[in-house]
């Protein structure tokens, strides 16, 4: 019953275009390891080398967004100490184009500022994307930011469709949220 339970499962996947997908504990580690199997898996399809890259780098900016805002964290000191955040990612193809998915848990405190700025992307076209990117690039990050406060324009910048999202409350403090990107 399990091999074929598992076995469902991964036919599943196959089914709905999936070529990868990783859901737990992330960490900068497995980020990379993780970028490296994909990198290669990609080049091994003779992928063009133009969509691998920018796979690779929207995958990249989903997985340290998952890192650094995931709300689903541990902690702990083993010698040195360690974080880890919870959240998945999935990368397939559909309609002749590949997507990558991700999902974590936000605090609800940022919902709106996060929908907000992705409403704001989905309006814009590819030339008002270049320019808000350029216009932040002179900007001073945002209070709350781990990173550069441009990681949602990049990928949006990357991306042949306007980026997908969603938000699902799962209590008072907290949402799922998912990002869906196609390339």
């Amino acid at each position: 019953m399990l091999a074929q339970y598992y076995r469902s499962f991964k036919r599943d996947l196959d089914q709905r275009g999936i070529i990868f997908s990783f859901s737990g504990y992330m960490s900068e580690g497995i980020l990379f390891s993780l970028g490296d199997a994909l990198r290669q898996k990609m080049a091994l399809e003779d992928t063009n080398v133009g969509t691998v890259k920018k796979v690779f780098s929207v995958f990249v900016e989903q997985a340290q967004n998952i890192i650094r805002y995931s709300a689903d964290k541990v902690s702990g000191d083993v010698g040195k100490v360690v974080e880890l955040s919870s959240g998945m990612v999935t990368i397939g193809t559909e309609n002749g184009h590949f997507f990558i998915v991700c999902a974590n848990v936000v605090l609800a405190c940022d919902e709106p500022r996060l929908r907000e700025r992705l409403e704001r992307l989905q309006k814009m076209d590819k030339d008002e994307i270049k320019a808000y990117y350029k216009e932040q690039l002179r900007e001073a990050p945002d209070e709350h930011s781990r990173g550069a406060t441009i990681g949602l324009i990049e990928i949006a910048r990357r991306a042949s469709a306007p980026i997908e999202f969603d938000f699902d409350r799962i209590n008072d403090e907290s949402f799922f949220f998912c990002m869906k990107v196609s390339i």
